[in-house]
C-alpha cells in the first residue's frame, strides 16, 4: 500500500509504526483509565472497545493514506499509546493526535513522537495544514500543543463542549 507519511519513524527513544494485531493489550492501559480519557472518548473502554477503536486506526491508515502510529519504547517494546495523524468525518481539519497511558506521562515522549510526527507531516504532506484538536479543559495537552509550537487559532463548539483549534508551523 502507498501511503502519504511513512509507515515508521525512529526517535531516539521511540519507534513510531503502524498498530499491529497485539498492540491492544498496551493500548487498553490508556483506553481503560478514567482519567486518561476524560477527555477524549469521555469514559473508560472494554477490552473489545479498545481493539475495534485500534482497528479504526489500522482502516485509517487504509482510507486517508496516514494514520495514528503505535508509540512504542525502544526500552520495553511496549506501546505507550498513539500518536500521529487524524482525521474522522466529524473533525475539523486533518490533526496529529496524541495520547499515552498514564504512567508515561510527564516523561516527554508525547512530545518526541509529536515532534517527529510533524516533520513527516512537514515532509511529505506540506500541503496539508495540521491541528490539534484540543478540549478547552485539557490543559496538559494545551501545554503540549504550545511546547511543540502549535499556535491557538480558535475555539469551536463539540460535542457539548468548547474545544480549541491550534495550528501547527508548517515550516521549521
Amino acid at each position: 500500500m502507498d501511503f502519504l507519511v511513512p509507515s515508521e519513524l525512529e526517535t531516539e527513544r521511540l519507534i513510531l509504526r503502524q498498530f499491529q494485531d497485539d498492540d491492544w493489550r498496551d493500548l487498553h492501559e490508556y483506553y481503560s483509565d478514567t482519567v486518561a480519557t476524560k477527555f477524549t472518548t469521555g469514559r473508560e473502554f472494554t477490552e473489545g472497545e479498545t481493539w475495534r477503536t485500534m482497528c479504526g486506526m489500522i482502516g485509517h491508515w487504509q482510507i486517508r493514506k496516514y494514520g495514528p502510529y503505535a508509540v512504542v519504547s525502544k526500552d520495553s517494546g511496549k506501546v505507550l499509546g498513539p500518536v500521529g495523524f487524524w482525521y474522522p468525518n466529524d473533525w475539523p481539519a486533518p490533526e496529529i493526535k496524541w495520547a499515552l497511558a498514564p504512567r508515561y506521562w510527564g516523561k516527554g515522549y508525547a512530545k518526541e513522537a509529536t515532534i517527529a510526527v510533524q516533520v513527516a507531516g512537514r515532509e511529505h504532506i506540506p500541503n496539508l495544514p495540521l491541528i490539534s484538536f484540543i478540549n478547552s479543559e485539557n490543559i496538559p495537552s494545551i501545554k503540549l500543543a504550545e511546547s511543540v509550537g502549535a499556535v491557538f487559532s480558535k475555539a469551536t463548539e463539540f460535542r457539548g463542549g468548547i474545544w480549541h483549534i491550534y495550528q501547527h508551523p508548517t515550516a521549521t
